[in-house]
């Protein structure tokens, strides 16, 4: 019996040391961590279950069936985040660059397809040269398998994927289906064609960095939802991200203690408007007053600016927070911002997540390059998200919300729940002096009479008490009290029930 432990021990050891110790060293001296170190970051101390330890690849082309490492280059598995169940994958670099075979997308299918079952979270650490090119097909094969169990983990259990080097080719498809994108600075990267391919194809040089970075796809393409500066700080983030989420589409986000009076009064924020209506100012400080702890996990924080999406807690509870943001193109939407807020929007509704949203929209962006780019379709992607959404939705209008912006932005129309307004919101069709330069054009020549107008025209509708009057608006409240008015309007919509028609599915404006 000592004999067989014994050896089950061996093999362990064999199976942990993954590629060798060379190759593990190779990988440290990138600055990357080991597929089995990311996990015990990742995961609580002694909570790691691994499956498939001993799996080998089947190939015997090209002399493969000399080397058949235990684990065939994926560590597979559950564990817990702060307790609560979680599966992982993680890629090894050291076991044939992480390349994909059939038997390790058998692995990642296996914990997908318990995920599922189960009600748990997914999280894939890629670090891959790509598929195996020994195996052919095959290894194609195991890519359109794990594809298929994103497609149907979609909308069921959250699913987040770390770049934490490598991932080319078919192998980005998996993590552009997956909930979550975070990249490793400097260390990872992500592209359907190579640097070579490109040069060959198009004549274009670029390096792997500029085609495909962490500042690539967090900045320019959206990819990404995010970059960490090291491993280190990526699984930590990762672990605080999962915090704010709930285990499954049949379970609510967790509660958390908090820490911090539901009725406390900031009343710096009586004065965060400015006078000047065209002077920014900046709504991130407007959430973190209102979050528990001032706590915000901003999603997309280098893309599309001038909207702001993340999770905060109020009373312990997760609350999804799409807010415009002034500071940057006035707050305006355009293609950017309404794709990126979409796609937050249908997470949250999908995940039960309650959504609140602070606006301060003076209209889409205007000009050739928006109407080119289709910024009608993609404007309908928000409407149609919010639209949908049947979770409990709450909106405050701090300052402007003009034409169909107003509408677009979570408005009574689009079944908001509540729907506030700070008492220096201004709800119109446009702005004093676009309407009165349309409506009064024979007077344009007489400047005080089109001041006059002007003021007129502000003295009706630069206020939000015209949209109350018609019940648009619920209640104008004090900007000091915004965080007890919006945590108990979340309160009242605990037992919120709301359906859809029944449907296959809806035909979003893609």
């Amino acid at each position: 019996m000592k004999d067989i432990l014994q050896q089950l021990e061996t093999q362990r050891a064999e199976a942990r040391l993954g590629g060798g110790e060379k190759r593990i060293e190779a990988q440290h001296a990138k600055g990357k961590l080991t597929a089995r170190e990311r996990i015990e970051l990742l995961l609580d101390e002694g909570s790691f279950e691994e499956f498939d330890m001993f799996k080998a690849h089947r190939c015997t082309e090209f002399g493969m069936e000399e080397s058949r490492p235990y684990g065939d280059g994926v560590i597979t598995g559950w564990g817990t985040v702060n307790g609560r169940q979680v599966y992982v994958f993680s890629q090894d670099f050291t076991v044939f660059g992480g390349s994909l075979s059939e038997t390790h997308a058998e692995k990642i299918c296996k914990i997908m397809d318990m995920a599922v079952q189960n009600g748990a979270p997914v999280i894939g650490l890629n670090d891959s040269g790509g598929a195996r090119i020994q195996e052919g097909v095959a290894s194609l094969a195991g890519y359109a398998e794990v594809f298929q169990r994103n497609i149907m983990a979609s909308g069921v259990v959250p699913q987040i994927s770390v770049i934490m080097g490598p991932c080319a080719g078919g192998a980005v498809y998996s993590p552009a289906m997956t909930d979550f994108i975070f990249m490793v600075r400097d260390t990872s990267y992500m592209f359907v064609t190579g640097p070579d391919v490109v040069k060959t194809v198009t004549n274009e040089i670029v390096t792997a960095e500029e085609l495909g970075g962490a500042s690539t796809h967090t900045r320019k393409s959206s990819v990404a939802d995010g970059a960490f500066q090291d491993d280190v700080e990526a699984m930590t983030e990762v672990r605080r991200l999962v915090d704010f989420l709930p285990a499954s589409n049949r379970e609510k986000a967790p509660v958390r203690p908090f820490f911090d009076d539901v009725n406390r009064v900031e009343e710096s924020l009586d004065t965060l408007i400015p006078d000047n209506p065209n002077q920014p100012y900046d709504m991130k400080e407007l959430i973190h007053k209102v979050a528990d702890e001032g706590d915000f996990y901003e999603i997309q924080e280098d893309f599309a600016k001038n909207i702001i999406t993340g999770f905060i807690r109020l009373e312990g509870s997760t609350v999804g927070i799409v807010a415009n943001q002034p500071m940057v193109l006035a707050g305006c939407l355009d293609i950017d911002s309404s794709r990126k807020a979409a796609r937050f929007v249908r997470f949250c509704d999908a995940f039960e997540i309650p959504i609140l949203t602070f606006v301060d929209v003076p209209g889409f962006l205007p000009g050739t390059g928006q109407e080119y780019g289709g910024v009608i379709k993609h404007g309908a992607k928000l409407l149609f998200a919010y639209g949908e959404a049947t979770v409990p939705k709450v909106t405050v209008i701090t300052r402007k919300a003009y034409g169909g912006a107003y509408d677009v932005m979570a408005s009574k129309h689009l079944r908001g729940d509540f729907n506030y307004a700070w008492p220096t919101a201004e709800i119109a069709v446009m702005g004093a002096k676009g309407a009165v330069e349309i409506l009064y054009r024979s007077e344009l020549a007489d400047r005080e009479k089109i001041a006059q107008r002007t003021q007129d025209y502000e003295d009706r509708f630069a206020n939000p008490f015209v949209a109350a009057e018609r019940g648009f608006i619920d209640e104008v409240i004090q900007p000091r009290s915004t965080r007890r008015r919006v945590a108990r309007a979340f309160a009242s919509l605990r037992g919120k029930k709301l359906q859809n028609p029944w449907k296959k599915h809806d035909n979003i404006p893609l």
